[in-house]
């Protein structure tokens, strides 16, 4: 594994400029070794000034300025307002000058790249009349000096303000970047409980079907064995096996193509959807009678799985509550924009049909209003109206919306 290049010096000035101060590490440690530089700065400007070198009191005051640096971002007014407490008695006093000049500009500046502008403002002119006055009373030339000076007491306020103002953006920019990858985290998850509500679906019709196909056809093979004994029909008992052998051949590679999408190293997370290339297969193993006029031209992948599932659930459904005699007619036509497939039985069932099953109602046809739906399309299923029967109709367009997705 390659090694990280260690930063330059400009990222890690960067890095340390644009950081929230109070979320620095070691903060309180950091701010002690300046202080600690700062007062020794304070005390070489006060031995080598030309003015008058600091008494005991000067001394005291000296110190005073450069101690509260250590808690300067934890407490930026406190330590401001220490400082400046110690500064206007040591400048009065007619000590050297310059000695407390860093540790003051270190105050000024850590606390205008705290707080708001409009208190810098007021905070900085404050420093400056407070200075200005204070010299004046020293001497007319020392208030001059000090009057010349306060630029750098504004630079460094405008500096301070500039660093505020870069943190600010650094955060806001940090702030849209977590929403986003919270908002992609989100759109993954709502994506993964679709994925797994379409498994469902897909597993629920397939093991539907085909369980019910074999149960019809393993009623068939039972009665054929009971009902005459004498008279056992061999071809109609074998073929009867045979279906039974094709269907569960069919459900077997229908499961493992469905589960393929709950692989973590499969090659496509969507996985492939039935089409109505396997339509005719499946309505011959039901008995049924298909028409098929998709026109030309192919047709939406996600047209083509729905109209599958509703046409697999609606055989289902009629083999069910209709049993082995029943006969359905599979239609699906093409007409402009839009594929229409209608499923009917003739309504043989004795105790129920198709869509009023005798047992419990289940959600097959909930489930394909969901599929017609998740197209963009509309689904209706009741008796029929011109002859005895049930009747699945629904209407996909080609061309699904995103709305009804």
């Amino acid at each position: 594994m390659t090694a990280r290049p260690a930063p330059h010096l400009g990222e890690r000035l960067l890095t340390a400029v644009s950081r929230d101060p109070l979320t620095v590490p070691h903060r309180t440690r950091n701010d002690a070794v300046f202080a600690a530089v700062v007062g020794v700065a304070g005390l070489v400007l006060a031995l080598f000034d030309d003015g008058r070198r600091p008494d005991a009191l000067g001394w005291a005051l000296l110190a005073g300025t450069a101690v509260p640096l250590v808690w300067r971002r934890a407490r930026p007014g406190l330590v401001l307002g220490a400082v400046l407490l110690c500064v206007a008695p040591y400048h009065a006093l007619d000590n050297a000058h310059a000695a407390p000049v860093p540790a003051s500009l270190l105050a000024l500046y850590t606390y205008a790249a705290t707080a708001r502008p409009l208190h810098t403002l007021f905070v900085g002119g404050g420093v400056i009349g407070i200075a200005v006055t204070v010299m004046f009373g020293v001497g007319a030339h020392e208030g001059l000096e000090t009057l010349r000076t306060s630029g750098w007491i504004l630079a460094v306020l405008v500096f301070g303000v500039d660093v505020r103002v870069y943190r600010l953006y650094i955060a806001s920019v940090v702030g849209r970047a977590e929403r986003a990858e919270r908002t992609r985290e989100e759109e993954a998850a709502r994506r993964v409980a679709e994925e797994r509500l379409r498994i469902a679906r897909d597993l629920h019709d397939l093991l539907a079907h085909s369980i019910t196909l074999i149960g019809v056809q393993t009623s068939v093979a039972s009665h054929v064995l009971t009902v005459d004994p004498d008279r056992l029909d061999r071809a109609q008992i074998a073929k009867a096996l045979d279906d039974i052998a094709d269907t569960c051949r069919t459900a077997r590679g229908e499961l493992r193509t469905t589960l393929e999408v709950l692989r973590a190293d499969g090659p496509d997370g969507d996985g492939p959807l039935p089409d109505l290339a396997a339509l005719p297969g499946l309505v011959r193993a039901a008995g049924a009678r298909l028409t098929l006029d998709t026109g030309e031209g192919a047709l939406p992948p996600a047209v083509e799985a729905a109209a599958y599932r509703i046409v697999q659930e609606s055989l289902t459904n009629a083999v069910r509550h209709g049993g082995a005699d029943a006969r359905v007619e599979v239609v699906l036509t093409r007409r402009g924009g839009t594929l229409h497939v209608r499923v009917t039985d003739d309504g043989t069932a004795s105790s129920g049909t198709a869509g009023t099953p005798s047992g419990p109602s289940g959600f097959g046809i909930i489930g394909m209003r969901e599929r017609a739906r998740s197209v963009g399309g509309t689904l209706s299923a009741g008796p029929r109206t011109d002859a005895a029967g049930f009747a699945v109709a629904a209407m996909l367009p080609l061309e699904p919306t995103e709305a009804a997705a």
